[in-house]
């Protein structure tokens, strides 16, 4: 059966080559003058899409309750404040840290597997069988009878390692996967009706990858739903849901197997990198003296080499394109807060019959609205004018949308202490029972909107520039490096935690908001020359089809 789903492939491709061969290349004058627009998107690269989105309302779904989970004991009254373990805001705060940076780390292992044994099809396969597992963990020891038994927070660390290790085993590879799915390499003009326009594989992408993310955040509005059942039912029933849900992601593998476009692994390419670093850092640490041809027959035996000069051109390009990622982890940290310290900012105020974990839907509903918007009204109406806003710069406006959602999170949490009943002493007990601030808690909603903002300009252009950046042999490498700059994120926020409680709230904001902004500008004066790059190769793709 592989033999027939790699002839396939093969064959898909070749018919892509013969069509641009006939097709009309754009000149000179018609990068000038024609709109420049997507490309219709394959069926089978929609079908990773509603896979991808399957995984994350199972993702999302199952991780939203967690905040209250762990910081939080049963409630005293029916209805009261949503918990089960009662263990408070910084271990809280810590798990889900943890949780988020082992779902970040383990994508590279995804990479490994993929490379080198599986391919990306049958990784993705197997490891939704490891998350399977770790979700039935998760829903078991979350019953009242585990509860009482003490089970749960045993259960949930299994659990987040098992679910951990399967999301991230997906995650590298299935946004290099639905991007196989378009094999269309060369722009080519094209009239509608009566006009002409010029079909471009590289908006394609970056509209593929926009509707891949909005995917991304359709299913994470799951916890629309299990938050209110938390709160209303139990959360046993809470993880239930999205363990059910999770047969889709892998009826839709299933099914269309025979059609999807596969690569076959051809080894891995992160392992053999790591090994070509590690010499070049021994030879005066420059990637050219590793180059086969640089070497001596002596010196290629001695070091097992088995690499040619053309790979070592595609891991400087690979650590090129990588360079971006380095400012990622301090936007993650930023992040991070939505499903954590606000989630917990939402308990200590007024949110009437609403769950205090729901208002984090926010985000998701903001970028379901953004990402269309900005796919097909901003950037068309800026290219219509002839602005091309890069990636680079997309990247720097994300990252002061995150500053501005920090500041302004800090506003919030600065007017909470100064309202009664408690003050800074929030959560204060009248009765037994916890009592909020005076404060509205939809007044939180400006942050989740800003973060949202920001993730269409940072982490959607980090997605599309880490694939079109990658050559076609390091995609998943490339892929998995910034998703574990997520990882360093996660990692990071363990040095925040200290801050994560009362009074020391606002401090921790104001601080993530100014280094977000000076990575931000970091990003931006050191790496401003990709756009540069970016834009002299497009004029150099003119120059040849006008030869």
């Amino acid at each position: 059966m592989e033999g027939h789903i790699q002839k396939t492939d093969e064959e898909s491709k070749t018919k892509g080559s013969v069509d641009e061969e006939h097709e009309t290349l754009p000149t000179l004058e018609d990068w000038r003058t024609l709109p420049r627009v997507a490309d219709k998107i394959p069926i089978m690269a929609w079908m990773v899409v509603i896979c991808e989105l399957c995984e994350r309302f199972t993702y999302y779904g199952a991780s939203g309750p967690f905040q209250n989970y762990v910081q939080y004991p049963p409630p005293a009254v029916k209805f009261g404040q949503a918990g089960a373990i009662g263990a408070g805001q910084e271990t809280a705060t810590a798990l889900i840290y943890f949780f988020q940076f082992f779902c970040y780390i383990t994508p590279l292992i995804g990479a490994i597997v993929a490379d080198q044994y599986f391919g990306r099809y049958n990784t993705i396969l197997l490891f939704c069988i490891i998350y399977m597992v770790g979700l039935t963990v998760l829903t078991a020891t979350a019953t009242p009878m585990a509860i009482a038994a003490k089970a749960a927070f045993p259960g949930l660390i299994v659990s987040m390692i098992i679910i951990g290790l399967g999301t991230g085993g997906i995650k590298s590879n299935v946004s290099p996967l639905v991007a196989d799915q378009y094999t269309r390499t060369k722009p080519y003009v094209k009239s509608t009706g009566n006009k002409k326009v010029i079909v471009d594989p590289k908006i394609t992408i970056q509209s593929l990858f926009h509707w891949f993310y909005l995917a991304i955040n359709v299913g994470s509005l799951s916890p629309i739903l299990t938050t209110y059942i938390e709160k209303y039912h139990s959360f046993w029933l809470a993880f239930l849901i999205p363990l059910a849900m999770f047969f889709g992601a892998i009826a839709v593998l299933v099914i269309f197997k025979n059609r999807y476009i596969k690569t076959p692994p051809q080894g891995s390419i992160l392992l053999k990198s790591f090994r070509v670093l590690k010499m070049a850092f021994i030879r005066g640490k420059k990637l050219d003296n590793v180059k086969p041809s640089n070497l001596s027959n002596e010196d290629i035996s001695k070091y097992n080499v088995n690499w040619d000069d053309k790979f070592i051109n595609q891991v400087k390009k690979t650590l090129k394109a990588c360079k971006v990622f380095v400012f990622f982890p301090i936007y993650w940290v930023c992040y991070g807060q939505m499903n954590s310290n606000l989630v917990s900012q939402a308990s200590v105020m007024q949110t009437g019959n609403v769950p205090n974990d729901l208002i984090m839907n926010l985000n998701p509903i903001s970028l379901i609205i953004l990402v269309p918007f900005t796919d097909h009204v901003i950037y068309p109406t800026l290219r219509k004018f002839g602005i091309t806003v890069r990636p680079i710069t997309r990247m720097f406006i994300g990252f002061m949308l995150a500053s501005l959602a920090m500041a302004y999170t800090a506003i919030i949490q600065h007017v909470i202490y100064t309202t009664g009943p408690c003050f800074v002493n929030t959560g204060c007990e009248f009765d037994g029972q916890v009592v909020p601030n005076n404060v509205n808690v939809w007044i939180q909603s400006p942050s989740y909107v800003l973060i949202g903002f920001s993730e269409v300009f940072a982490s959607v252009t980090g997605l599309s520039y880490a694939y079109e950046r990658a050559p076609d042999e390091m995609k998943s490498t490339v892929m998995a490096i910034f998703l574990t700059m997520s990882a360093f994120g996660s990692a990071l926020g363990f040095a925040f935690v200290p801050l994560s409680k009362d009074p020391h709230l606002v401090v921790l904001y104001i601080i993530l908001s100014v280094i977000v902004a000076v990575a931000g500008f970091l990003l931006l004066f050191t790496l401003k020359r990709f756009d540069n790059e970016e834009q002299q190769e497009e004029e150099e793709q003119v120059d040849k089809s006008e030869e």
